[in-house]
């Protein structure tokens, strides 16, 4: 989904996309560095970091990017850059709310880039705490609809601790919600029954989601833009629901 109007020129457009693949792989190493550091580089012993590689396998990741990181991340290639996880929270338009996860090996740049990007696009930062309570940590895999149903789906994860299966806004593939803990069972239970996933991660879940009209969403979308835009930037979540009116009209601009 993106608001964004079209690009001048195809050069152009692929130079952004280009720049943002880019960022996207240098993420998934980041995920694989952590997990490897935390918990070793065996795979089988280690789910956070098979989800994490299985993740960056389905972005067309390079498989020797991944294994050079699993060695840096566990220490097994020189010295690991040492990163740390921090949360910010904030406010965009219309009271919508933002939870931004950092991966970062420097703080202050870190608090840094996040109030600028907020600041210079309409958003402000927040007290800690004043956006958190209106999220939940769960556990979110994304199965591809193509090959399954959400009967499938439901089936396979319902006794692994399931607590919500539906199909993504746009049909495409289905989200299979639990409890964090529950992840790696749900996970599991998915690939056992012969289903394949395309990402396993423990995300922030609004509890209450609030719907926002096309001109908010415009300015949502520009501020989550302007946050994942840095290299500390891991994960932007937020509280915005689209109706089927306003995805229509965002995706009819592209």
């Amino acid at each position: 989904m993106s608001g964004h109007s079209k690009w001048a020129t195809t050069k152009h457009k692929k130079a952004i996309v280009d720049a943002k693949r880019a960022k996207a792989f240098a993420k998934y190493i980041k995920n694989i560095e952590v997990a490897a550091r935390i918990g070793g580089a065996d795979l089988s012993g280690n789910p956070t970091l098979a989800d994490a590689v299985h993740k960056a396998k389905k972005n067309s990741v390079p498989g020797d990017n991944i294994d050079r990181a699993i060695k840096r991340g566990a220490g097994l290639d020189g010295d690991a850059v040492e990163y740390m996880t921090i949360m910010y929270e904030g406010y965009g338009p219309n009271g919508v709310a933002l939870m931004i996860e950092c991966l970062t090996d420097n703080k202050n740049r870190a608090a840094a880039e996040v109030r600028t990007a907020l600041n210079r696009n309409g958003g402000t930062l927040a007290d800690p705490g004043s956006v958190a309570y209106n999220f939940a940590r769960k556990g979110v895999i994304t199965v591809p609809a193509e090959g399954t149903t959400e009967d499938d789906v439901l089936t396979a994860v319902l006794e692994a601790g399931a607590e919500d299966v539906s199909p993504t806004p746009n049909g495409e593939s289905f989200e299979v919600i639990t409890e964090a803990s529950d992840l790696v069972a749900a996970r599991t239970a998915l690939v056992d029954a012969g289903i394949d996933y395309d990402s396993a991660d423990a995300e922030f879940v609004p509890n209450l989601k609030v719907e926002i009209d096309a001109d908010t969403a415009r300015k949502v979308f520009r501020i989550i833009d302007a946050l994942e835009d840095s290299d500390d930037v891991q994960n932007v979540f937020s509280n915005f629901d689209l109706t089927p009116e306003v995805q229509a009209e965002l995706e009819n601009e592209e």
